[in-house]
């Protein structure tokens, strides 16, 4: 029986077990299927090979009494994951947009950054501020894939198995603060892709299994309902594989540790059209589901 892994706000943040559409309270679900102490979707990631089995089970035993009523609010999936990290320029499509002169991929040299987990991770709905100071606050929708086995230094023929599942990401960014041209280092990644709010994920966790090629994907981004990124994930030019594998050689990923793989064309910067207070952004991802905010004031105090 298929599920996907969600939270939500109800006397706290609640991990649960979707289920056929429902939800239903994942700690009980799991004791019923012999993983008893399971109380966030985070502590599932301390032995994936283990959990996985025992949601396979427990999406057989969910009981009505542990149903979540319809329309409790969404929260990020994984509250809190731990490394945040992204890459940068990595769809041909959005490469050319952005003005990269040569586009090929032994061109490239694929770079990521952080964004910081418990100040950047929330979910859908009205949680998204704008940074405070800027004028050009933009979008990029991205695949993000959940880490479930412990990565270090491996090869991209067998980095797919240490993902444990995928979900939904939206990386905001403050184009203007990005750029530091009067300095020599000429961009601030910290400054440009590190605010509070800027990494909503959602609307729920999907295992591995559940995507039979995560590299023929699509993914959708709309501002206001207009579309503005409509591409599949076939147009990446590192692979998610080649990503795990690039990582994996300069630090350690963590069960829990989260990457977004890349946005494709279609962001606000090339034709200098920003987001403002009140847009309502939706990204969806095939066989994921589609995650709604709207943007807010900044977070001032």
């Amino acid at each position: 029986m298929s599920w996907s892994l969600v939270t939500v706000a109800l006397d706290g943040p609640t991990a649960c077990l979707e289920v056929g559409g429902e939800l239903y309270r994942l700690e009980p679900s799991l004791a019923r299927a012999g993983l008893p102490g399971a109380a966030t979707v985070v502590d599932l990631f301390s032995d994936w090979d283990r959990s996985r089995a025992a949601l396979d089970k427990a999406a057989t035993l969910v009981r009505a009494e542990d149903r979540i009523p319809a329309g409790t609010p969404r929260l990020a999936p994984l509250l809190y994951p731990g490394k945040v990290l992204c890459a940068g320029a990595n769809y041909y499509d959005h490469l050319k947009e952005m003005g990269v002169p040569d586009t090929r991929k032994e061109a490239q040299r694929l770079f990521f950054f952080f964004k910081p987990p418990r100040n950047a991770v929330v979910g859908e709905g009205a949680t998204v501020h704008m940074p405070i100071g800027t004028k050009a606050f933009d979008w990029e929708i991205e695949l993000a894939a959940v880490i479930g086995r412990k990565a270090r230094a491996v090869k991209a023929a067998d980095a797919l198995s240490h993902i444990a599942g995928y979900t939904v990401s939206i990386d905001f960014s403050a184009r203007d603060h990005n750029r530091a041209p009067e300095t020599f280092y000429k961009l601030d990644w910290v400054a440009g892709k590190a605010h509070d709010t800027c990494c909503p994920m959602g609307p729920r966790f999907v295992p591995a299994s559940a995507i039979s090629d995560p590299q023929n994907i699509g993914l959708k981004l709309s501002v206001n309902g207009a579309v503005k990124q409509d591409a599949r994930t076939t147009d990446m030019i590192f692979s998610i594989a080649e990503q795990i594998e690039i990582l994996s050689h300069i630090m350690t990923l963590d069960p829990g540790d989260v990457v977004l793989t890349g946005t494709p064309a279609g962001v606000g910067a090339p034709k200098q059209t920003f987001l403002s207070v009140g847009d309502r952004v939706e990204a969806e991802i095939e066989g994921i589901g589609a995650l709604s905010v709207t943007v807010q004031e900044p977070l001032i105090g």
